[in-house]
């Protein structure tokens, strides 16, 4: 075995000191069936490898050329670090001499505008009609540790420009979303932080993205108010103090075809009936005034009996009966005649009695259904969301209210029909009782 140099001696050592290390832990990690057999498989191996190590010659200068440029590498990387490091202190030094240098007046000033800023941006955000506009809210403070003169006039500059704008009617041009979800550039006018509006619509920030969007219904009492001021025909607006609390109340308004549709099917059957009622009740009352001027022109001309009236009809059967039974007879005959003509003036009146009187029971079903609904929603979802009852109570409601609005007038048209029936009645009476009674005084002998 050739002899080995003290600097060959001290690479081996190097190297077996590592392998000695390596397979150490490959040791540890290996599943071998014995300790011994592990460690004498480890200490054959690096044998192995030293004996390589010291037979290739080139191959260690190689292994330490790499060892050395690493550590010049390391070296570097540590120099660098370490002048950021004095970069960062003289930093932090310059730092703490100015805000020594602005005293605590200065530092309260830069507190307070830091707090007031981050107020002013949590409370309007993304919410406000005043922050439409892309930077209009003040900068944030809290992460500025020296005050510096732009960053206070840049505060102040924003505070003011969002203090104008509360009192200013403003027309601008943006993207606005419409009920579908399509975004189209339109113009709108916005007044301050309490409205903004097109021509027709009024419009809200989004919750998601904190844009525009049409208000899912505008309420007709400021609709009507909408055009006239977009176009400068008019400087009344309506406003809402509360930033959309009464807005949104007022839309949730149902109109009311809404409220009509909230009855069900027991309120479409009640409205039906009351207008099947209101018909038959109309056309029987036109019918009766049509037949009231006929007779007023027949008590008017009693000499040219007509019969396209009762009067007329009773009287020319009258002249036909004969005159020689006995008045008792002649009165029946008249009565007879009298009642035949009733049917057709008291028509209809019984139907609209009946419609009138069954309109507050169907809206009485209503209820009871509505509420029916009402508990099986509370027995399945319990009391915690008020909606789920919404529908139930609305058609308790609604129903009832239908039921007594379609009997209140049907009440009317049948007295109505029932008044003037009643006074065709009596002048068709009284003008028959005329007629027989001149009949019989003319008839009837006088006695000296």
């Amino acid at each position: 075995m050739r002899r080995l140099t003290l600097r060959q001696l001290g690479y081996a050592c190097v190297v077996l000191g590592l392998v000695a290390v390596s397979g150490v832990s490959m040791a540890q990690t290996e599943s071998a069936t014995s300790l011994r057999e592990a460690r004498e498989a480890a200490q054959a191996r690096d044998q192995q490898r030293l004996m390589r190590f010291l037979d290739d010659q080139q191959a260690l200068e190689s292994a330490l050329e790499e060892a050395r440029a690493e550590h010049e590498e390391a070296q570097q990387q540590h120099d660098t670090l370490a002048a950021q490091q004095a970069e960062q202190t003289d930093q932090a030094s310059e730092l703490s001499e100015r805000q020594a240098e602005q005293g605590e007046a200065l530092s309260g000033l830069l507190a307070n505008l830091a707090r007031h800023s981050s107020e002013i941006r949590n409370a309007l955000g993304e919410e406000s009609l005043l922050t439409l506009e892309e930077g209009s809210l003040p900068p944030r403070l809290d992460e500025v540790e020296v005050l510096e003169r732009h960053q206070l006039e840049d505060v102040v500059d924003h505070l003011a420009a969002l203090t104008a704008r509360t009192g200013r009617a403003e027309r601008l041009s943006m993207p606005v979303a419409d009920a579908s979800g399509e975004v189209t550039t339109r113009e709108f006018v916005r007044l301050g932080n309490f409205a903004a509006f097109t021509e027709s619509e009024l419009l809200e920030r989004g919750e998601s993205d904190g844009n525009l969007v049409v208000l899912p219904r505008t309420p007709d009492a400021i609709g009507g108010l909408l055009a006239n001021y977009y176009q400068g025909e008019s400087n009344v607006m309506a406003l809402d103090p509360t930033q959309g609390s009464v807005l949104e109340a007022l839309a949730q308004q149902p109109s009311l075809w809404e409220r009509f549709q909230q009855g069900g099917y027991v309120g479409y059957v009640v409205v039906a009936l009351g207008v099947l009622g209101m018909i038959i009740g109309l056309g029987q009352y036109l019918y009766l005034v049509l037949v009231s001027l006929r007779v007023k022109r027949q008590r008017h001309s009693l000499d040219q009996l007509q019969a396209n009236n009762p009067l007329g009809r009773v009287l020319l059967r009258f002249e036909g009966m004969d005159k020689h039974q006995t008045p008792e007879a002649l009165e029946a005959r008249l009565d007879e005649a009298v009642l035949a003509e009733l049917p057709k003036l008291e028509r209809s009146q019984p139907m609209v009695k009946l419609l009138a009187a069954i309109a507050p029971l169907l809206g009485l079903l209503g209820t009871v259904t509505g509420m029916i609904v009402t508990f099986q929603a509370i027995t399945v979802f319990g009391t915690g969301d008020p909606q789920l009852m919404a529908g139930g109570i609305s058609q308790a409601l609604v129903t009832t209210v239908l039921g007594l609005i379609t009997a209140v007038p049907l009440l009317f048209v049948q007295t109505a029909l029932a008044g003037r029936s009643r006074y065709l009645t009596h002048v068709i009476e009284g003008q028959a009782s005329a007629t027989l009674a001149d009949h019989l005084e003319s008839h009837t002998p006088v006695v000296n």
